[in-house]
């Protein structure tokens, strides 16, 4: 399982992000979208991203130009027909990912690796929708992608053991740290992280504190880098709204149930810093 070429299906915030990085690592990736005004915005993003890295000396402008020279985009999930390595990497809706998988399952080569970067969602589950489940596995990365080293990786009930080790060996070839975990609603991460800023909301909603009072004492009592609602804006807040959904409904347990607050503020399009509001506002 030699990783030559990759494709990322999604130009969002984590899709740009993840080909960003493997681009500044020499790997040929094909961004695919079928929005061409999103993928435009995402080109124009990572160009920024590495701009802004050669003003600062952290890259050369040679190294950045090759970066650029190596990210092709398309708008068919086709684009991924011959690669070896497919990161999905779509909004956390089960029922999206369940198509792209089985779309990859019929172009995709025989020894293509089937990866997503779900943050909450069964990989075994996505995994039934093709008939290679041993070649399904999930890659977590972390936004923003090319800062956070942590990538979880994700062993479905029949993922291959091959599989799983050539999805670490890539991760490490990223300069990213891989763990490895099990496959189980919201992993290690959003299984521990969600719940508190879930119940952060609700201290907001019960008027315990302010918002900044709350994000104070998670900061200065608990040593965290950011403050749980302001981390909240950040990941945005319809994608905290699909997490605690997933673990609340694949769990079945009443303490992952989302905040009304929570629910309020993304039907009224308050989605934290990509929307220019949630519990704190940005220009």
């Amino acid at each position: 399982m030699d990783i030559t070429r990759v494709a990322v299906i999604g130009a969002g915030t984590m899709g740009r992000g993840i080909v960003q990085v493997v681009a500044q690592h020499g790997y040929p990736v094909t961004m695919i979208d079928r929005d061409q005004a999103i993928v435009d915005a995402s080109l124009a993003s990572i160009k920024h991203f590495l701009d802004r890295a050669v003003a600062h000396e952290r890259l050369s402008a040679d190294d950045a130009g090759v970066a650029m020279s190596l990210i092709e985009t398309d708008l068919a999930v086709e684009a991924a027909a011959d690669v070896d390595l497919v990161i999905e990497a779509v909004p956390e809706i089960l029922e999206l990912k369940q198509q792209i998988f089985q779309r990859l399952n019929a172009i995709a080569s025989d020894d293509t690796i089937l990866a997503s970067n779900t943050s909450s969602i069964s990989v075994t589950k996505l995994a039934s929708s093709t008939d290679r489940p041993g070649q399904v596995v999930g890659m977590h990365f972390f936004n923003p992608v090319p800062l956070m080293p942590l990538v979880e990786v994700v062993q479905g009930l029949r993922t291959a053991d091959e599989t799983a080790a050539a999805t670490i060996d890539f991760a490490k070839r990223l300069d990213k740290t891989p763990v490895k975990v099990n496959d189980f609603p919201g992993f290690v991460s959003n299984r521990v992280l969600m719940p508190m800023i879930n119940e952060a909301i609700f201290c907001l909603m019960e008027n315990v504190a302010t918002n900044q009072a709350i994000d104070d004492v998670m900061r200065l009592g608990m040593n965290h880098p950011m403050g749980p609602l302001a981390l909240a804006d950040l990941i945005g807040l319809d994608v905290c709204l699909d997490i605690m959904e997933v673990l609340h409904r694949d769990l079945g347990d009443p303490k992952y149930r989302p905040c009304p607050l929570l629910r309020t503020m993304v039907a009224a399009g308050k989605l934290g810093k990509k929307s220019g509001e949630g519990f704190y506002f940005y220009e």
